[in-house]
């Protein structure tokens, strides 16, 4: 174990990749990027830890933010709960702790969002305690060293995958020991095509010493992507648009949206946005032009959104199912969080309101 150790300690202070968070002890900003590292690439979560850490410096500032700005920075991260869990937990330490981050693994896994996996991160990097972590290249990477036909889908499956990690830690530099782990995995132990010439632990890989590493781990039942269709509406009066916010608790909580929804079977993009709106909004919907079609993959469903641009029957707003609703101008709508698959809709009303078309009979669509 010790020679693994030492070579892997090694191998990362000689190629470990230059990130902002690696350059702080603060436990909060240790925190954060281990949040928004959750089931999201490196490259991805680089600039919203950027942002994050420029608005939110302190975890005072988090816990007295609001909820629609921490969402807004947030916004296009996805997994949304993570960013309100983070605002819910500062707001716990703050009040219950002095505004002091727990230090021990028991204490920080108390804190809303927080796992085994985030809180043995956080203990180990920014707290130096022996604490083991288990991602997906922490599970490949011990997978094929010992070559453990394991790839945690199972309660004992992902035991015996954390005993295997705590008995490879070290007595000292537990939380660089861990960050080497998910180095390797991230940058050379890959899922496919593994650079194993470059690999440090090369010759103590007894997957690498078989010659059948992309055995390991073996492969997981795939989950079928579940295609859903929604048809949406852009309303325009007076130069505004409506818009409404998602209610707390379900998916995509506390976002706002244009609204609409799901196309039920047998029904036409145009007759599920008009029975959609009569549900919502409790008045009719009529001259739809359909403006464009959006794809957008999450990660368990596949959405395709039908957007039209629509009036609506004279008759008092009764909107449903919404937390609130407001008629907003195109110039405002930055300033509200929105689902990532909303982005071209904004663009779409920005542009129209900047080539001062929004208001008029037609507003072309984007071509």
């Amino acid at each position: 174990m010790q020679s693994i150790q030492k070579k892997l300690l090694t191998w990362y202070d000689k190629t470990k990749r230059d990130l902002p968070w690696r350059e702080t002890d603060d436990p909060y900003h240790i925190w954060v990027s281990e949040i928004m590292l959750q089931q999201t690439q490196v490259k991805t979560v680089l600039p919203y830890y950027t942002r994050w850490v420029n608005t939110f410096p302190t975890v005072e500032k988090l816990a007295s933010a609001q909820e629609q700005k921490v969402l807004k920075l947030w916004e296009g991260l996805g997994y949304y709960s993570r960013a309100r869990n983070l605002r819910k937990a500062a707001g716990i330490v703050v009040k219950e702790m002095g505004g002091r981050i727990p230090n021990t693994v028991e204490g920080l896994l108390d804190l809303p969002g927080v796992g085994r996996y985030t809180a043995g991160a956080i203990a180990s990097i920014a707290f130096g305690l022996k604490a083991p972590v288990l991602d997906g290249n922490v599970k490949r990477v011990v997978s094929r060293l010992f070559r453990l036909n394991e790839n945690g889908t199972t309660a004992a499956s992902e035991k015996h995958l954390w005993q295997a990690v705590e008995n490879l830690l070290p007595a000292r530099r537990v939380g660089d020991f861990n960050q080497s782990l998910m180095e390797l995995g991230a940058t050379v132990c890959t899922p496919k095509s593994p650079a194993c010439l470059e690999c440090p632990l090369r010759t103590s890989c007894k997957a690498a010493l078989e010659g059948d590493v992309e055995r390991f781990p073996p492969t997981r039942r795939r989950v079928q992507v579940k295609k859903i269709e929604v048809s949406a509406a852009v309303i325009l009066k007076n130069g505004k648009t409506y818009i409404q916010q998602r209610m707390k608790g379900g998916l995509m909580g506390g976002l706002w949206e244009f609204p609409g929804g799901k196309r039920e079977i047998g029904e036409t993009p145009e007759e599920c946005l008009k029975r959609e709106i009569r549900e919502e909004l409790g008045v009719g919907a009529t001259r739809l032009k359909k403006i464009m079609t959006v794809k957008h993959s999450y990660t368990r469903f596949r959405v395709i959104l039908h957007v039209f641009r629509c009036c609506l029957n004279k008759g008092r707003l009764r909107p449903t199912g919404c937390k609130q609703w407001k008629w907003v101008s195109p110039s405002r709508l930055s300033a509200y969080p929105f689902p990532a698959a909303n982005v071209k809709i904004l663009e779409y009303l920005v542009n129209g309101a900047r080539n001062k078309i929004i208001g008029k009979t037609k507003l072309k669509p984007k071509p």
